[in-house]
C-alpha cells in the first residue's frame, strides 16, 4: 500500500510538473534578448506594472514590427480568431455548429473586398510599409514560440498572417456596428404584417434641430412567410454570431472635450470611453510608441498597427459610433421564367453565382453557392435556397467606398492641428466614427467620420427596399463637408454619446441613433457655465450611474400603477419607484424592480404580436429603447391589446398583469423581502473566452462575476439587454480615458480586464476588480516615469547573418 500510495504521489507531482510546465512554456517572454529578422536597430520594450509595452525605436519600421512582435505575445489567439469569424473560417476548428456563421459572413464578402482592397494599396505609402512590419512581427513570433494552449486545445494550425486579414477585420468592427441586419426585417415585418398603426411607437422620425434640441413610406414588396422566417433567423444568427464566440462587438459610446475656456487648467480635457461587447481578452491593447520624430500612447485592434485611440503631449482623440445607416436590405424581383435573373433599371439581369468551400472540423468541406445581384450579396441563400424564396440583397457601405481607413488612422496618429485630423477623418468611409479631438495648443474639434450616400428622396431606408424600382439606387455620396462637424463651438465643449447628430446643410442622415437620454445627461452637466472641469469632475461625469430614462418612461404609468395595485406593500413599492431618479447604484432596489417591470411591461405588449422569434429580435435591437416610452404615454395604442385573447385589453390591463409577474418574478428569484432585491446582486458581469462559452472551461478562461453598477444607457453604460432578473451584463466601456493636456505625460486609462490575452499571465486579470469598482490608472509617458514604473525590459536585436 505504502508503494502504491508513494507511485501515485510521484504521478501526481510528475503531472502537477508536466501540466506548470506547459502552462509556462505559454507566456509571454518580457525579460532578456530577442533576435528579429529586418530590424534595422534595436528596439527597447520596457513593460510597466500593467504589462503595458513601452517600445522605443530608432525608426517607424522597426517600431511596427516590434509592436507586432509583443501584441502578438499576448494576443495571437484573440488575432486569429478574429480573423477566422470575419473572414467565415470557424468551422474548420470550432465544428459544424458554427457553419451558419462561416456562411453569414462570407456572404457580406468581406473576403473578396479585402483582396481588391489589398491589391489597391500603395506600396510605398508610409502606412502599407507599418501594416507590412506589423504583420511581419506578429509572424516571427508566431514562427518562433510554441501556439497558444487555444490552438491546441481547438487544434488550430498556425499559419501566416497577411494584409488581407487586417482588412477583413476592419470588415467585421464595420459589421458589428450594422443594426440593420436585425431592425429592417422587424419595421418591414410591423408595417407589412401588423399595419402602419403599430410604427407610431417607433421613433423613426427625423429631428432637425436634434436631440439636444414622417412621411408616409412607399409600400414595400409582400414578402412571404418563409421569407419572414428567414430574414428573422439572419437577424438572430447575425447577433449570435458576434455573441456567441467571445469576440468584441461594438454597441455605443462616451466622449467629450471641453476647451481650456470651461477648465481649471486653461488647456483642453479629453474624455472618452467607447462602449463594446466585453470579452476575454478586452479588444484594447495599449502601447507607448516612440521613434524620432513619433509619439503616441494609443489603444490597438487586434491585427491593426495604428492606434484608434490615442494621445501624446500635443494632442489626442477618442472615438464613439456615428450610428449612421450604411446597409440597406433590398428585395428583388425574380424572373418567374428564369429564377437567376432579378429585374434591374427595366430589364431582367443575371445574378452573378460563385462557389466556396467552407472547411469543417471533423467532416467534409460544405459548398456555398454565393449569389449576386447590381444592389449586392444575395445575404438570405445563407440558409439555403428555396423555390420561390425571395433573394434579399445587401447593399453596404464598406463593400461599396474606397474606404482609405489604415491610411486615415496612420494620419490621426499624427494628426496635431485641426487641419491633419479633419484631413484623417475624411479617409474613414466605413464604419461611420466619432472623431473628438484637442491638442495641447487649445483647439477642440469633432467630425462624423463616414461617406454618406444619397439615397432617392423619399426612401426609408430602415425598411427593406424594393429592388424591382429606384428605391435602392444610390445617387453617389455627399461631400465630407455636409457631414456633422465642429470645431472650436463658442460654448466651449463638445459631446458624443450616439445621439442623433445635424449637418450643417440641414440634410436627413438616417441611422440607428440610440436613445438621447444619455448625451442628454451630459450635456447638461457639461453646459454649466459655474464648473471649471478637471480630472476628478470628469471622473464622476464618466462613472455617472443617472439618466432621466427610467423616469421619463414611468410618469405616464405611474397613475395607472397606482389604479391597479390594490396590496398596499406593492403600493409602497410604487411609491418607491415615484421617487426613484433613474439612478444605479449597487444598492439600489428600484433599479431592480423597474428593470423587472420593463421586461414583463414589453413581453406583455410585444410578444403576442410578434411571436417568439421576433419578439426576441426586437429586444436585440436600439428601436426597442425610443418605443417603451411612447407605448407607456399611448393609452390607446393597438399594441396593447392582446391577440390572443377574445376580449381587447387596455393599457391598464396590461400594465396590471405586468407588475404582477415582476413582483411575482423577483421574489422567486431574489427573495420575499423587497429590501433584499440589490441591484449589484441581479446586474453582474462575467468577461467571456471564447473557450469559457463551454463549462467547465468557463472557471479557467472566463473572468468575474462582478457586481456591476449602472445600466443600459446611463454614461456608466453596463447594458444588459431587456430580461427578467439576474441580468448579464454584454457590454460597457471598453476603456476609460481623460487626459487634461495641462498635463497630458499623467493620462488615466483602465482595461476592464488586463493587458495580457494569455490564461495564467499575471495580467490577464489584474485591473478587472479596479475596473467595475471605477478606479483608474495611469498611463506612463515620460521617459523617467516609465523607468520608474519598469518590471521588466525586452530587448530586441537585428539577427546576426549566419557566417
Amino acid at each position: 500500500m505504502k508503494r502504491v500510495l508513494t507511485l501515485l504521489a510521484l504521478l501526481l507531482v510528475v503531472l502537477a510538473a508536466g501540466a506548470g510546465w506547459y502552462v509556462y512554456s505559454k507566456q509571454p517572454t518580457r525579460q532578456g534578448q530577442v533576435e528579429l529578422q529586418r530590424l534595422q536597430g534595436s528596439v527597447t520594450v520596457r513593460y510597466d506594472e500593467r504589462g503595458v509595452p513601452h517600445i522605443r525605436a530608432e525608426n517607424e519600421t522597426d517600431l511596427y514590427r516590434a509592436l507586432g512582435y509583443v501584441h502578438a505575445q499576448d494576443r495571437l489567439f484573440q488575432m486569429e480568431m478574429m480573423r477566422r469569424l470575419s473572414r467565415g473560417e470557424l468551422a474548420e476548428v470550432l465544428g459544424p455548429k458554427l457553419i451558419d456563421t462561416d456562411k453569414l459572413f462570407r456572404s457580406l464578402r468581406i473576403r473578396e473586398r479585402a483582396e481588391s482592397y489589398v491589391a489597391a494599396l500603395d506600396r510605398q505609402s508610409p502606412a502599407w510599409k507599418a501594416l507590412q512590419a506589423y504583420l511581419d512581427g506578429i509572424n516571427q513570433y508566431q514562427d518562433s514560440h510554441a501556439a497558444p494552449m487555444e490552438f491546441d486545445v481547438l487544434g488550430i494550425h498556425k499559419r501566416a498572417f497577411t494584409a488581407e486579414d487586417s482588412v477583413s477585420v476592419a470588415g467585421y468592427m464595420a459589421y458589428s456596428f450594422a443594426a440593420a441586419f436585425r431592425t429592417e426585417p422587424l419595421l418591414t415585418y410591423v408595417r407589412d404584417q401588423l399595419g402602419s398603426d403599430y410604427l407610431n411607437i417607433f421613433d423613426l422620425d427625423w429631428q432637425p434641430k436634434g436631440v439636444l434640441a414622417k412621411r408616409q413610406s412607399s409600400k414595400a414588396p409582400v414578402l412571404s412567410a418563409t421569407d419572414w422566417k428567414d430574414l428573422n433567423a439572419i437577424a438572430r444568427l447575425s447577433e449570435q454570431a458576434l455573441a456567441d464566440n467571445g469576440l468584441p462587438q461594438f454597441e455605443g459610446s462616451n466622449a467629450w472635450v471641453i476647451s481650456g475656456t470651461r477648465t481649471q487648467s486653461g488647456k483642453p480635457l479629453l474624455a472618452g470611453d467607447p462602449h463594446i461587447r466585453f470579452s476575454t481578452p478586452s479588444v484594447w491593447y495599449e502601447a507607448q510608441l516612440s521613434a524620432p520624430g513619433f509619439e503616441l500612447y494609443g489603444h490597438h485592434q487586434a491585427l491593426v498597427p495604428f492606434a484608434f485611440l490615442g494621445h501624446n503631449l500635443d494632442f489626442g482623440w477618442s472615438l464613439t459610433m456615428f450610428q449612421n445607416d450604411d446597409l440597406d436590405l433590398i428585395a428583388e424581383k425574380v424572373n418567374p421564367d428564369n429564377a437567376n435573373q432579378v429585374w434591374y433599371h427595366g430589364k431582367w439581369v443575371d445574378l452573378v453565382n460563385t462557389e466556396q468551400q467552407i472547411a469543417v472540423k471533423g467532416q467534409a468541406s460544405v459548398t456555398l453557392m454565393l449569389r449576386q445581384s447590381p444592389h449586392g450579396p444575395i445575404i438570405n441563400d445563407v440558409l439555403g435556397a428555396s423555390v420561390g424564396k425571395t433573394p434579399i440583397a445587401m447593399w453596404w457601405a464598406f463593400l461599396e467606398t474606397q474606404n482609405p481607413i489604415l491610411e486615415g488612422f496612420y494620419q490621426l496618429n499624427r494628426a496635431d492641428t485641426l487641419a491633419k485630423a479633419r484631413a484623417a477623418a475624411a479617409k474613414v468611409h466605413a464604419p461611420g466614427l466619432n472623431i473628438v479631438w484637442a491638442n495641447a495648443k487649445g483647439d477642440i474639434g469633432w467630425w462624423a467620420a463616414a461617406q454618406l450616400p444619397k439615397r432617392p428622396a423619399g426612401v426609408k431606408p430602415e425598411f427593406i427596399l424594393d429592388g424591382s424600382t429606384n428605391q435602392a439606387d444610390k445617387e453617389g455620396f455627399y461631400p465630407f463637408s455636409a457631414n456633422p462637424q465642429e470645431e472650436n463651438p463658442a460654448r466651449g465643449y463638445i459631446v458624443s454619446a450616439n445621439f442623433q447628430p445635424v449637418s450643417p446643410t440641414g440634410m436627413e442622415i438616417p441611422g440607428y441613433y440610440n436613445l438621447p437620454d444619455r448625451g442628454q445627461q451630459l450635456n447638461r452637466q457639461l453646459s454649466d457655465k459655474s464648473v471649471k472641469w478637471d480630472i476628478d469632475a470628469s471622473q464622476k461625469l464618466q462613472l455617472g450611474t443617472t439618466t432621466g430614462y427610467g423616469p421619463r418612461l414611468l410618469a405616464p404609468l405611474l397613475p395607472v400603477l397606482r389604479e391597479v395595485v390594490g396590496d398596499p406593500q406593492e403600493l409602497m413599492l410604487v411609491e418607491q419607484l415615484a421617487k426613484w431618479k433613474g439612478d444605479y447604484p449597487l444598492n439600489s432596489t428600484s433599479a431592480t424592480l423597474f428593470n423587472q417591470f420593463v421586461f414583463n411591461l414589453t413581453d406583455g405588449a410585444f410578444h403576442d404580436k410578434l411571436g417568439d422569434s421576433f419578439f426576441e429580435t426586437l429586444l436585440l435591437t436600439r428601436v426597442i429603447d425610443a418605443a417603451l416610452p411612447r407605448l407607456a404615454a399611448s393609452p390607446d395604442s393597438p399594441w396593447w391589446d392582446n391577440h390572443h385573447t377574445l376580449g381587447k385589453e387596455t393599457r391598464a390591463d396590461i400594465v396590471k398583469a405586468a407588475w404582477q409577474a415582476a413582483i411575482a418574478h423577483l421574489k422567486t428569484t431574489l427573495g420575499p423581502d423587497p429590501s433584499q432585491w440589490l441591484w449589484g446582486e441581479a446586474h453582474t458581469l462575467t468577461h467571456g473566452h471564447p473557450l469559457g462559452m463551454q463549462k467547465p472551461l468557463d472557471r479557467i478562461f472566463n473572468v468575474g462575476p462582478f457586481e456591476a453598477p449602472g445600466s443600459h444607457e446611463v454614461p456608466n453604460n453596463l447594458s444588459a439587454k431587456i430580461g427578467p432578473a439576474p441580468w448579464p451584463v454584454t457590454y460597457g466601456p471598453s476603456t476609460r480615458r481623460i487626459i487634461d493636456f495641462a498635463d497630458p505625460a499623467h493620462g488615466l486609462t483602465i482595461n476592464p480586464v488586463g493587458q495580457s490575452g494569455v490564461p495564467f499571465d499575471s495580467h490577464y486579470d489584474d485591473q478587472a476588480e479596479a475596473y467595475i469598482e471605477g478606479v483608474y490608472q495611469e498611463a506612463h509617458f515620460n521617459e523617467e516615469e516609465v523607468t520608474a514604473n519598469t518590471r521588466s525590459t525586452l530587448k530586441l536585436l537585428p539577427a546576426r547573418v549566419a557566417q
